[in-house]
């Protein structure tokens, strides 16, 4: 997808007399931007050049819908006063709906990223007023990007535009009585309606089902957000698919997973595409191996009945991690457009050899005392089965065959009750031919390779390390660190992944939801190794609450020449 460069200067005459995807639009104070030429360039997103230079430098990229369309022209204000967007929250009462989706939204509307005309409603069998619904959002809503002295008006003004229905979850009729609630929000203009459903999987399709028949938008457009998991396995997920799409069409369906809309992994293509320094190094001529790592310092705590259906590799390892993996590893598409980016992630799934059970580790934490405090084991969870096998830590190695990435390891590793929480990809480089310095690292040649880092989570950053000599008269080699922390380089708050997905989302841009196929070829890297490893009853490695894991992921590294970056650094 072709891209523009705005250039920013201080008149705003040319904006209403030129096309908005106009090479160059002079607006404000020399500045350039680029923005891709589809959906990214909405209505929403081109208020934001209509802004004063001050709320340009203050804003997340959004401008705000009360003050800011003077300068769009005719047609986009028809458009703007004719139509209204309806959010829908199914399962609105549930913690992910509570912690993340409400606060998201109220953050889109914060910054001004939401249209003129909206609504919010949540809908769950729980029996709940307008008011109960807004006291319990208002709990959890925060103005964090900054702290304007209007925040509390804001707020006011976010919860005075959220509604509650109750129903089930399967009940054509209750659906209809949320059509009506809807239509009458609307006031008969062109409705666009999101639906999220924040609820398990094994209700997907009759939500979907009532939502579709009693409270489809007639005359604009519908689209509905899916939370993982999707299916089990490849027999379950190609079923939820065929099921889902009896309703709604590919193009409705947003499978959301949060981790493609964090920062850092939004910034791995900017990183590798328009750095020159390091595309020609991205292949198995200099990178030795990638390492894909995931870790919580707790445990299921309650969640147990939840996690049990799944365990660590289908919670995290399928989806998040195999994300990261195919941004990481995809050939350079033909445009930055959502369809030329998900064909090349299909092409790297294609292109890998399925898991198996000789490629990876499977543990399972055990209760553990520290510091005087006990910590519970996995099975001591009350709503776990005491003769569980499921995996709450994997390690696994993969392959890509193909020209750029063949023999090179992606390992992946994730776990729960470890010593530490983060999320970081670790790129390996091969040790450097006849390296002049061998014998300044003695026998240990891993202390010379060269590593990049790129911590997804917390403490945002990218560091490069290096080797360097210590000063001083002697010749003593040190690793350093060249160290891009965010929090230091872009003080603001960076916004939460579920932003960034929302508004994709409305603005129907699907860069960074998964398509079918994507879909289809990831289940089916993974679902030969899940069944065997059920179907034959491996049991889980122990290993301590608060630890670094089991022993054998150690071995599985090993086995592949490589050591985990992480517990070097550790």
């Amino acid at each position: 997808m072709a891209t523009h460069t705005m250039i920013v200067r201080s008149s705003s005459s040319a904006l209403a007399a030129s096309s908005p995807l106009a090479e160059t639009l002079p607006l404000f104070t020399t500045r350039s931007l680029t923005f891709p030429r589809k959906s990214s360039f909405s209505r929403l997103r081109l208020r934001f050049f209509a802004e004063k230079l001050s709320q340009l430098d203050s804003s997340n990229g959004c401008a705000s819908s009360q003050d800011s369309g003077d300068n769009l022209t005719e047609e986009h204000e028809t458009k703007e006063e004719s139509s209204t967007l309806s959010i829908t929250v199914v399962g609105a009462s549930g913690d992910l709906a509570k912690k993340k989706i409400f606060p998201a939204l109220f953050a889109l509307f914060y910054e001004g990223c939401l249209p003129k005309d909206f609504s919010v409603f949540g809908y769950a069998r729980t029996k709940l007023t307008h008011e109960e619904l807004r006291l319990m959002i208002s709990r959890t809503l925060t103005c964090r990007i900054d702290q304007r002295e209007n925040c509390v008006d804001k707020m006011d003004q976010f919860l005075k535009r959220c509604f509650y229905h109750s129903g089930q979850y399967n009940s054509e009729e209750d659906f209809a009585e949320l059509n009506t609630k809807l239509k009458e929000k609307e006031e008969g203009k062109l409705s666009n309606r999101l639906y999220y459903l924040s609820i398990p999987p094994n209700i997907f399709v009759d939500v979907v089902r009532c939502a579709s028949l009693r409270a489809s938008s007639v005359n604009g457009w519908t689209r509905v957000i899916v939370e993982k998991p999707f299916g089990r396995d490849s027999e379950s997920s190609g079923e939820l698919t065929r099921c889902l799409k009896q309703y709604l069409t590919e193009e409705q369906i947003f499978r959301i997973d949060h981790y493609l809309g964090k920062e850092l992994v939004e910034n791995l293509s900017v990183l590798r595409f328009s750095n020159l320094v390091f595309e020609p190094l991205w292949s198995r001529n200099y990178i030795r191996n990638v390492q894909l790592i995931f870790s919580e310092d707790f445990g299921t705590e309650g969640r147990g009945g939840y996690f049990d259906q799944y365990g660590i590799i289908r919670d995290i390892m399928q989806n998040h991690l195999l994300q990261i993996l195919a941004l990481f590893a995809m050939e350079t598409p033909v445009s930055l457009d959502a369809e030329d980016i998900r064909s090349e992630k299909v092409k790297v799934l294609r292109s890998m050899k399925p898991l198996l059970l000789q490629d990876m580790i499977v543990g399972q934490y055990k209760g553990h005392s520290k510091g005087g405090k006990a910590y519970p084991g996995y099975t001591d969870d009350p709503t776990v089965p005491k003769n569980s096998l499921t995996p709450t830590f994997a390690a696994a190695a993969m392959f890509i065959n193909n020209a750029r990435w063949d023999g090179v390891p992606f390992l992946m590793k994730a776990g729960k009750a470890l010593h530490t929480r983060g999320a970081e990809i670790r790129v390996q480089f091969r040790h450097v031919p006849g390296n002049l310095y061998k014998k300044n690292f003695a026998t240990d040649l891993d202390k010379a390779t060269n590593e990049l880092v790129i911590r997804v989570q917390p403490d945002e950053g990218i560091y490069l390390r290096v080797n360097n000599k210590v000063p001083g008269l002697g010749m003593r080699l040190d690793r350093s660190d060249l160290n891009l922390l965010y929090r230091s380089r872009y003080p603001r708050e960076i916004p939460d992944a579920y932003e960034r997905l929302l508004l994709d989302a409305i603005e129907g841009e699907r860069r960074l939801f998964i398509r079918s196929d994507e879909l289809n070829a990831a289940w089916d890297l993974f679902t030969p190794a899940l069944k065997e490893l059920e179907q034959k009853k491996i049991v889980p490695e122990l290993y301590p609450y608060g630890s670094r894991g089991p022993v054998g992921a150690h071995y599985l590294a090993s086995k592949y020449n490589v050591r985990w970056g992480d517990l070097e650094d550790a």
